[in-house]
């Protein structure tokens, strides 16, 4: 951001923002432009640059004065799956689908894609949510662990992958300074692309006025985990795909470190499938697990978040006994190019709906000068969704994965009968280490309960596989308590 006290506006640029803001009744945002410093004007107008304000005018009207309703369509369905592991009539399928995910990363033609817009406040950490020391031994960064992973493969494949990193713009400046900092975790440089997402202004519930939070702040949120879609091509990471012969797209988001970055079976799977976007589940935990659901809908791959679907359907139960909506949603796809741009080029603009979220957010008040702390929601943001974009496919799968195998995420702090934080994402991990050492025939110690009685670090540079682990030397014995770190 410039500062310099003798630089000023470009007239001509504040003029066009003048009629923009104008034209859908906005000219608030301008208010006291007379009073601000020349640093605060550049800072301002660079907010206003930064988003799409006949957009935002037209979900004024249709998300904010209005509010829309979700309507259940008279017709859904559970959506059908993979399994995790092959029944004997499909060890053929699975056996062609992996050689074909082999291939096609062999080639070159699969990308990473990293969703990590998203700070650490919420575990207390003072930092980009990817920075957070995730790992039980080394306290590897989540950024560290998609490294290690993405240079196992590379090594396996005897291939470069190409890493695209979505940021926002409060983090973006502190991850590439990170990255930097840890000359990439021994990728190249010239492997990793990084970008911010897209800022949506919060707007007054009852008024749909912007908020601000400073007075030249506009209140600005990043425009959700669906804004990747649309990043992935104003920032020009689906051009430099093309260039690098990139088809597929291997979508993880920030906040897993078992997360399988490049998994060759589901993207095997995926593309023998013809399909534009798969997506991998979990079977839930409960009927009322907060995972989105599953389902077809006039034939139509669609996520129903937990919160819509009723009840009723959400106990039902088929003739084995399991939950008929068992299929939960936990962000992890794979996705072509060439759908991504898609979705970005169409008659219309970009294609994903927007959701509507009630939140308290602090707000500049003018009148008093203060910033003001409602106590209930006051605003609304607007967010879309990634698995908005699964009914725009023509073909889709679902790929069954195991919790045990991939899937330890870090969303909450630390606390008594909390899930999926720190604490719980570190015993996944101990497990994990654990099992596959004893399948390498390295027995681990176990407590009464059956957990493991060490703390264990396996780095995703040395194994991702369990087998991996077998021509390697492995310790004799490990005492109870013992802290074994494999690198």
């Amino acid at each position: 951001m410039m500062t310099t006290s003798h630089t000023r506006v470009d007239p001509a640029k504040l003029d066009r923002i003048r009629a923009e803001l104008g034209s859908i009744d906005r000219l608030h945002l301008l208010e006291g432009w007379d009073r601000l410093a020349p640093e605060q004007q550049i800072a301002l107008v660079a907010q206003l640059e930064e988003v799409d304000w006949p957009e935002v005018g037209r979900l004024i009207q249709s998300h904010v004065l209005n509010k829309p309703e979700f309507d259940l369509p008279e017709k859904v369905e559970p959506a059908p799956w993979y399994p995790y592991l092959p029944p004997a009539s499909m060890e053929n399928r699975y056996r062609e689908a992996r050689e074909l995910g082999h291939t096609l990363i062999r080639q070159g033609k699969v990308a990473a894609f990293t969703v990590a817009g998203g700070q650490g406040t919420r575990l207390g950490w003072d930092g980009p949510k990817g920075t957070y020391p995730a790992t039980p031994i080394r306290k590897l960064s989540l950024f560290g662990c998609f490294a290690e992973y993405i240079d196992n493969i590379q090594k396996r494949f005897d291939v470069t992958i190409p890493w695209y990193i979505m940021t926002s713009p409060a983090n973006d400046q502190a991850t590439r300074r990170y990255l930097r900092e840890q000359a990439y975790f021994g990728l190249s440089e010239d492997q990793v692309m990084m970008f911010p997402q897209q800022m949506m202004p919060a707007l007054d519930r009852n008024t749909g006025k912007v908020l601000m939070s400073g007075e030249h702040e506009i209140a600005l949120s990043p425009n959700g985990h669906g804004g990747s879609l649309k990043a992935l091509h104003t920032s020009g990471a689906i051009d430099d795909m093309k260039k690098r012969g990139v088809e597929q797209i291997s979508y993880i988001q920030v906040d897993n470190p078992l997360v399988r970055v490049i998994d060759p079976l589901f993207i095997g799977l995926h593309a023998m499938d013809d399909c534009q976007m798969s997506s991998k589940m979990l079977p839930k935990r409960d009927p009322f697990e907060k995972l989105g659901n599953f389902c077809l809908i006039d034939g139509r791959m669609t996520v129903i978040e937990y919160s819509d679907l009723p009840d009723e359907l959400a106990v039902e139960k088929g003739d084995d006994g399991r939950l008929r909506f068992l299929a939960g949603s936990i962000a992890i796809h794979v996705i072509r190019a060439d759908f991504v741009e898609s979705l970005n080029t169409r008659p219309g603009g970009f294609a994903l709906p927007f959701h509507r979220a009630e939140k308290k957010v602090p707000y500049f008040d003018r009148q008093s000068g203060r910033v003001e702390s409602p106590l209930t929601p006051n605003a609304v943001k607007l967010e879309t969704f990634v698995f908005d974009a699964l009914p725009l496919t023509e073909r889709s799968i679902i790929y069954e994965t195991s919790r045990a195998d991939e899937f330890a995420p870090i969303k909450n702090a630390d606390g008594p009968d909390v899930l999926d934080c720190p604490g719980t994402s570190i015993d996944l991990q101990v497990r994990r280490a654990a099992d596959w050492l004893d399948r390498a025939g390295c027995p681990v110690p176990r407590k009464i309960d059956g957990a493991p009685d060490a703390m264990l670090e396996i780095s995703q540079r040395l194994a991702i596989y369990p087998e991996d682990l077998k021509p390697i030397k492995l310790p004799d014995r490990i005492k109870p308590g013992a802290s074994i770190l494999l690198a």
